[in-house]
């Protein structure tokens, strides 16, 4: 055993939170928390662990790999530890509370993943989320970026930055083509990393399974990203795909209302998830048919541990 071993020391990104930042922490939480309460969002605390064919339904590989996992004593059955609350909450409205209409949930609580998303990062954040459920109209976008500025800006983070995407753009792109999960993932990473030369390769490979348009369509994506000027050129790029019109219009909403609260609104048409993070993901769950927003999930997650840890209250906030 290494001369530095000890029985006391933790594992790898893993901290034990000191009396400043632990306070730090518990102020940020409170007020992210009051702020989503000030919506009408009704407080929820989901359990640590779950059964694993729960905690993971509908949730992609991903999430697979960043989640702990263990045998229950008692039932023998396989648990997992979180590394999302999200599709926690899902289940909660879908199977508990089972409402008509729109309802509105927030949480703010521990998660653990097997790795860190980043370097430097704890594998143990607190993670804070905000969710709307029966309303697929733009409204409930805007209230989740509004009530997300509300509490970084509340928590004294400045010079914001909104990054808006919509899946649909990509998923209109490569309707029609024959492609596996895997490939799609692959064809989402090079577009996310703006990487030509391997998004060239990988829909090369695809042959006669994605239309020239399509790849051309991809191809334009790699250089439409910036302020709501790049809208336009999408527009004119992209025109002859159907469905992507009316993304592009919904993202012209959304940024016209929300500039309003004096945060810079980008768009990065090739992004294919709809929230932080990679924080969390946006498909739909199938615990439910009821239309999810899950803008504002997480876009206050890692910050509060940030801000907390760093006291520099300047950051960027991906929507």
């Amino acid at each position: 055993m290494p001369a530095w071993s000890s029985s006391w020391q933790l594992p790898d990104q893993i901290a034990d939170v000191l009396p400043s930042e632990a306070r730090h922490i518990e102020e940020l939480r409170r007020l992210f928390l009051d702020s989503a309460r000030s919506y009408g969002y009704e407080l929820v605390m989901p359990p640590l662990l779950e059964h694993l064919e729960s905690l993971l339904t509908g949730t992609g590989e991903a999430l697979d790999l960043q989640t702990f996992k263990l045998v229950d004593q008692l039932s023998g059955r396989t648990l997992g530890l979180r590394a999302d609350t999200t599709p926690q909450v899902a289940r909660i409205d879908a199977h508990l509370l089972n409402r008509n209409g729109v309802a509105c949930l927030c949480y703010c609580g521990p998660v653990l993943h097997t790795r860190a998303d980043r370097p430097l990062a704890t594998r143990e954040p607190l993670q804070f989320g905000a969710e709307i459920y029966g309303h697929a109209g733009l409204e409930a976008d805007l209230e989740a970026q509004l009530l997300a500025l509300e509490g970084l800006k509340a928590a004294g983070v400045t010079e914001l930055a909104v990054d808006m995407a919509d899946v649909r753009i990509v998923s209109s792109l490569l309707a029609g083509a024959t492609i596996s999960a895997k490939m799609l993932a692959l064809i989402h990473a090079a577009l996310a990393a703006k990487d030509a030369s391997e998004l060239d390769s990988l829909t090369a490979s695809l042959k006669d399974g994605i239309s020239p348009a399509a790849r051309e369509g991809l191809k334009a994506l790699l250089q439409l990203y910036g302020d709501e000027k790049v809208l336009v050129e999408a527009e004119k790029s992209l025109q002859a795909t159907p469905g992507v019109r009316e993304a592009l219009q919904n993202l012209k909403w959304l940024g016209s209302h929300t500039r309003g609260q004096k945060a810079m609104c980008r768009s990065a048409l090739t992004w294919q998830t709809c929230v932080v993070t990679p924080i969390t993901a946006a498909p739909a769950l199938p615990f439910t048919g009821r239309a999810q927003n899950w803008r504002a999930a997480g876009v206050m997650t890692r910050l509060a541990r940030c801000l907390a840890a760093t006291g520099q209250p300047s950051a960027s906030a991906w929507i």
